[in-house]
C-alpha cells in the first residue's frame, strides 16, 4: 500500500520549521498542494519568513505549497486562510493542528497570563482552524484531521501544566470531534510526538536529540491522515518507535451510598483499580451505562 495525497490539500500549522516543516515537505512528496502556516516572521539578517522558506524547499523538489502567516489564535486570521485556500483550490482534505508554543514553569510560579497563552494557542488554535474547515470537509464527505497532542498531557511533566493541560484538552476534542465526523467521512486523530525541534533545544544532550528526529516522526502522521486512515487514535512516535495510547477504563465495584460508602472506597481502591476488565470506552456514554448497570445488578 502506497500512501498518496494526489488531488488533495493539505494545512499544516506551525509549518515553518520542526515537525511542521517536516510534515509539510512529506505531504508535498506525496502529491498534496500544501498550505504552510506559520506566525513566524523573518529574523534578523534573512529575508523571507520560516513559511517561505518551507515552500521554496517544496517547489524546489517539484511540489506545491503557498505561505500563510496567520497566527492561529487570530479567528478572523483562520477564517481568511481557509476562504484563500477554498478560492485558490476549491477543496480542504487534510488539516494538521502542529502550531505551539512553551512557557515551562513550575505551577507555583507560573503567571496566569502564560498559562492562557499556552491554552489560546494549543487548544483555541486547533479549535479555530478545525471549526473553520469542518463545514468544508462535511460538504465533502471527507476531511482528516489531526490534533498534536503530548505525552506531558496523556502522563504529566513536571514543569509543565500549562502545556499539558492544554494537550490532553486536545484529546477531548479529538473524542468528540471522531464521533461527530464519522457520518460525514471526517476522521480525527491525535499524533504525540517526542521530537527534536526548536521548542526543545538545549532541554535534551546532543546524543538523545539526534535520534528524535522530525523525520522519525511524520510516517505516522501520514498515515493518520492518510485515506484508510483510523478515527478516536492517539499515535505516539519518536525515534522511528510507535506507540498507541488508551483512555481506559476499569471495570469498578459496586458500593452504592451508604454511610461508609467512602471507606468502602478507600478500603476497596486496589480492586476499583484493578485492569483485568478494562475497557476502551466507545463514548463518553460507556461510565454512565456501567455503573447504572452496576447498580441495578445489586438491586
Amino acid at each position: 500500500m502506497s500512501i498518496r495525497f494526489d488531488g488533495q490539500v493539505a494545512i499544516v500549522t506551525g509549518a515553518g520549521g520542526g515537525l511542521g516543516r517536516q510534515h509539510a515537505l512529506a505531504l508535498a512528496a506525496r502529491g498534496a498542494r500544501v498550505v504552510v502556516n506559520d506566525f513566524g516572521r523573518a529574523v534578523e539578517g534573512q529575508t523571507t519568513s520560516a513559511a517561505e522558506t518551507v515552500v521554496r524547499e517544496i517547489e524546489a523538489a517539484g511540489g506545491v505549497a503557498v505561505v500563510n502567516t496567520a497566527s492561529v489564535t487570530d479567528e478572523a486570521g483562520v477564517a481568511a486562510m481557509v476562504a484563500d485556500t477554498m478560492a485558490r483550490w476549491g477543496r480542504i482534505d487534510v488539516l494538521v493542528n502542529n502550531a505551539g508554543i512553551l512557557r515551562d514553569k513550575t505551577f507555583a510560579r507560573m503567571d496566569l497570563a502564560d498559562f492562557r497563552l499556552v491554552l489560546d494557542v494549543h487548544l483555541m488554535g486547533a479549535v479555530n482552524c478545525t471549526h473553520a474547515v469542518w463545514p468544508i470537509m462535511r460538504a465533502q464527505k471527507y476531511g482528516r484531521v489531526v490534533m498534536t497532542t503530548s505525552s506531558s498531557g496523556l502522563y504529566g511533566n513536571f514543569g509543565q501544566s500549562n502545556y499539558g493541560a492544554a494537550k490532553m484538552a486536545l484529546v477531548g476534542l479529538m473524542q468528540t470531534l471522531a464521533l461527530e465526523g464519522a457520518k460525514d467521512g471526517i476522521r480525527v486523530n491525535c499524533l504525540a510526538p517526542t521530537a527534536a525541534t526548536r521548542m526543545t533545544e538545549g532541554l535534551l544532550p546532543p546524543e538523545v536529540l539526534a535520534r528524535l528526529t522530525p523525520e522519525s516522526v511524520t510516517p505516522g502522521l501520514l498515515y493518520l491522515v492518510s485515506a484508510d486512515a483510523p478515527t478516536r487514535a492517539i499515535l505516539c512516535a519518536g525515534a522511528g518507535t510507535f506507540e498507541r495510547a488508551y483512555v481506559t477504563m476499569t471495570e469498578g465495584v459496586h458500593i452504592g451510598a451508604a454511610v461508609d460508602a467512602a471507606e468502602q472506597v478507600a478500603a476497596r481502591f486496589a480492586e476499583i483499580s484493578d485492569r483485568g476488565g478494562e475497557i476502551v470506552p466507545d463514548s463518553g456514554n460507556a461510565q454512565g451505562s456501567n455503573e447504572v448497570a452496576q447498580a441495578l445488578r445489586k438491586a
